[in-house]
């Protein structure tokens, strides 16, 4: 049986979320649930998303980890190959389809640096290695509203393959 669009996109929203509250690593669940909302599972590019979290490293020093999993979502599917690694043509789908999804994600939010979503949200940014800051973190509601909105640019990414899928024929 196949998904209708509508529940693709929902599964690649809901999964991210949750395991976002669950295990953390924005990055990591941005791709978790794209990749199986798509039903892809593919564990070095999952772990090659670690350290992409909270603007990378958990500084906030970088653009959301969500993105930056959306982003590798999409250079899955539309990247180049390494053995095209001379033709810089092969960069262009893949490059305009992040931009799609970063200009996106800066209409709705505003900005895509995680510094500046955290200050955004609460009114200040929260040192995440800090134990009295993660704990006032997780007080002010950053586990829920990460993970709304990882479970948001998890959807937006999802439309954007599946979109440009369907321009392919694919």
């Amino acid at each position: 049986m196949t998904m209708e669009r509508a529940e693709i996109l929902e599964l690649a929203f809901s999964n991210a979320k949750q395991y976002e509250m669950r295990g953390g690593g924005c990055s990591q669940c941005a791709l978790s649930g794209i990749f199986d909302a798509l039903g892809v599972q593919n564990d070095d590019i999952f772990k090659a998303a670690t350290g992409l979290a909270d603007g990378v490293g958990l500084t906030g020093d970088g653009h959301c980890g969500a993105l930056s999993g959306g982003v590798l979502a999409i250079g899955y599917f539309f990247g180049r190959d390494k053995a095209d690694f001379a033709d810089m043509k092969k960069l262009v789908k893949g490059n305009l389809l992040s931009k799609k999804l970063h200009d996106r994600f800066v209409e709705k939010y505003g900005t895509c640096r995680c510094f500046d979503l955290q200050t955004s949200f609460y009114g200040r940014f929260y040192n995440l290695y800090d134990p009295q800051e993660m704990k006032a973190a997780m007080k002010a509601g950053l586990l829920d509203t990460c993970s709304t909105l990882v479970g948001e640019v998890a959807r937006m990414t999802t439309e954007i393959i599946l979109d440009a899928r369907e321009r392919d024929g694919r």
